[in-house]
């Protein structure tokens, strides 16, 4: 495996800087536009929930891009690649500080990524090692930003539509962003983390589909699961919930000995984290066999969220809802086992790791699901030649605890 393997920058990754940039944009603008409609039309309570939605999301990125900016600064490697140094204002240490408690670090990254990947796909610059860097660390926010913000939002969309028994223009348009922020940023981290794949399997769009196809399966029913459980009961209902699940989930992180971030602190906002989004998705964060822990949380799942419609069934407003009550109850569980079964389906058929060619792995790794631990110290192009490269640890960890390979017993 050369050295450039994994880290050539090219137009699709540039594609996907500005992109994603535009969507962060879109998002954002579209969040304003339906707060100021809520002020305006006197709803007040939603618009301090959603300002709240916004400014907890946005406090937690600013807070991992700060803890990870630190880090950087610590790398001799960070500050001697070309480039580096010009980045985010990394040697304006009071700057960067600055910028992230005027949540505007995020935004920055995200021109410092368009900046830096600009200089090395059109004007052929050094710097390509630290262009992909940047794009590891942009995905890995964006997916935090999705689940801390658009998830909740989307929920919080839905709701008011139940409540109201109506919706505005500006209310579809925050649900279509939402969804379409969620589906982007996924997929997007996806391929992130592909870009760590030992040998760099391919993969299709076909796979990338099913891939698609199975969060939006999981997540979407899920979300609307805990919209209609909100509007038939008390806030304080809804937030019991979330509180009780989370810190369960929290607990659970903590039990698997998350190993993530660099301090102590920072270890528990990834796990904080972490519960936030096991609230909606799936996410391995632990090293070894995954196999009991992902039965044991699609199964908590598929009962709360036959918990959370059962609740809703009982004490829904029977005229207001019988148009479409009984097609939602009877579709949402299925669309959850439908992506259950679009997940089996990625993992049996599509997955990158199976399509690797023979005779490249060590003959001791674990036959698991592909959700597994796998050491990359266990491949030989780990030796030498990587050692040396800007890799970015953070997102190496994470596709390590995504992608395992089963064992050719030929």
């Amino acid at each position: 495996m050369e050295r450039g393997a994994f880290s050539k920058y090219s137009w699709v990754d540039f594609a996907f800087s500005v992109v994603g940039v535009c969507t962060f944009l879109l998002d954002w603008g579209s969040d304003l536009w339906v707060a100021a409609e809520f002020y305006c039309h006197g709803d007040f309570l939603w618009f301090g929930a959603l300002v709240a939605l916004m400014l907890l999301s946005s406090c937690v990125v600013q807070m991992f891009s700060w803890f990870w900016l630190k880090y950087d600064r610590q790398l001799p490697e960070f500050r001697s690649d070309t480039g580096a140094e010009a980045v985010l204002f990394v040697d304006k240490v009071k700057l960067s500080c600055l910028l992230h408690v005027l949540q505007l670090g995020f935004l920055c990254r995200h021109i410092s990524a368009i900046r830096q990947g600009f200089r090395v796909w059109w004007r052929k610059e050094e710097g390509s090692e630290y262009a992909v860097y940047l794009t590891h660390d942009l995905s890995m926010l964006r997916l935090i930003e999705t689940f801390c913000e658009s998830a909740p939002q989307l929920t919080l969309m839905i709701y008011v539509v139940l409540r109201n028994n109506k919706a505005r223009t500006v209310q579809f348009v925050s649900i279509a962003a939402s969804t379409t922020s969620m589906a982007w940023m996924v997929v997007d981290y996806h391929r992130s983390l592909r870009s760590f794949l030992p040998d760099k399997a391919q993969q299709g769009w076909g796979s990338s589909l099913v891939y698609f196809l199975w969060n939006l399966l999981l997540i979407s029913p899920r979300v609307a699961a805990l919209a209609l459980f909100a509007s038939v009961l008390p806030a304080g209902c809804a937030a019991a919930h979330f509180l009780l699940v989370w810190s369960g989930f929290v607990l659970w992180a903590w039990r698997q000995r998350t190993d993530f971030m660099d301090s102590a602190g920072g270890e528990w906002l990834y796990r904080a984290t972490v519960g936030l989004v096991w609230y909606f998705s799936w996410f391995n964060v632990a090293e070894g066999r995954t196999r009991g822990r992902s039965v044991i949380y699609h199964g908590f799942m598929a009962a709360d969220g036959g918990i959370l419609l059962a609740t809703w069934w009982c004490y829904r407003d029977h005229v207001t809802s019988q148009p479409y009550a009984l097609p939602l109850i009877l579709a949402l569980p299925l669309t959850y086992w439908l992506g259950l079964l679009f997940k089996c389906v990625y993992y049996c058929c599509f997955h990158p790791t199976l399509w690797r060619p023979p005779g490249r792995l060590p003959d001791d790794l674990p036959d698991d699901l592909p959700d597994a631990q796998v050491s990359f110290r266990d491949f030989p192009i780990q030796d030498g030649t990587l050692s040396s490269q800007l890799l970015n640890k953070r997102m190496q960890h994470n596709a390590a605890l995504f992608y395992s390979v089963r064992r050719d017993t030929r």
